[in-house]
């Protein structure tokens, strides 16, 4: 499998399964309707694990542009082949979104509320504050790269270090642990590919009455992780 497609396969499988826990939360008629942020929050952590297990079949299993800025900026992951893999995370989120609303169909129509329509797609802010929420993504990020970084023995300047499937659980309790611990504020996207690509398709799919898109926030939970990533990097190059 090409990393393109192992990129496309896997960012797909997260949004299917994380966006799909979701709507069974939080759609009216389901058979999960109102279980609760534990298990938005595990079936979340097992989307992760999921994804980066077949990911890692056909590349270095990032399924999130922050992770592949990220690895690049110590030197782990070629500068070429970033464009490619953030191209097939940003194409795979989509295509997820989209199956979850196909799947969902009857129970977006029972459900009223538009803000819980657009729940499934993309995060919307506890408390609508722009510096911590920008804040609260890049900290979850932070703390996901950082993990990454040790769990797939990334090196500064040395060879390419990738997410093998063995490397999935761990990721997964990482996830588990910042949405439990840090997600109670924006809902924790901490992966620009996971909010803005199904937020755009929350624009474009026929979802009846599904209001505002929040664009103006829409930034947020991209910047923050790309931040988050970003400095978690620059962390890894002083201490390494």
């Amino acid at each position: 499998m090409s990393p393109f497609l192992a990129e496309f396969l896997g960012t797909a499988l997260l949004i299917l399964l994380g966006n799909g826990v979701v709507a069974n939360v939080v759609l009216k008629g389901t058979h999960g309707h109102n279980s609760g942020w534990i298990v938005i929050t595990m079936g979340w952590a097992m989307a992760v694990f999921a994804a980066v297990f077949v990911a890692s079949s056909g590349s270095d299993a990032h399924i999130n542009p922050a992770v592949t800025l990220a690895m690049a900026m110590v030197g782990s992951f070629a500068w070429a082949d970033v464009p490619t893999y953030m191209l097939a995370q940003f194409l795979g989120a989509a295509v997820g979104a989209g199956l979850v609303w196909l799947m969902y169909g009857d129970h977006y129509r029972l459900t009223e509320d538009p803000l819980t329509k657009r729940a499934t797609f993309c995060t919307t802010p506890a408390i609508r504050n722009t510096y911590r929420n920008l804040f609260s993504e890049a900290l979850g990020t932070f703390v996901l790269m950082l993990a990454v970084f040790f769990i797939s023995g990334a090196e500064v300047g040395g060879a390419s270090a990738s997410l093998g499937s063995l490397d999935a659980l761990p990721v997964a309790l990482v996830v588990l642990v910042i949405g439990l611990s840090l997600g109670g504020t924006t809902g924790y996207a901490i992966n620009p590919a996971r909010d803005l690509s199904p937020r755009i398709m929350h624009a474009l799919l026929p979802v009846a009455n599904k209001g505002s898109n929040d664009w103006a926030y829409s930034w947020i939970p991209v910047a923050g992780p790309f931040l988050g990533g970003a400095l978690a990097a620059a962390v890894f190059i002083l201490l390494s």
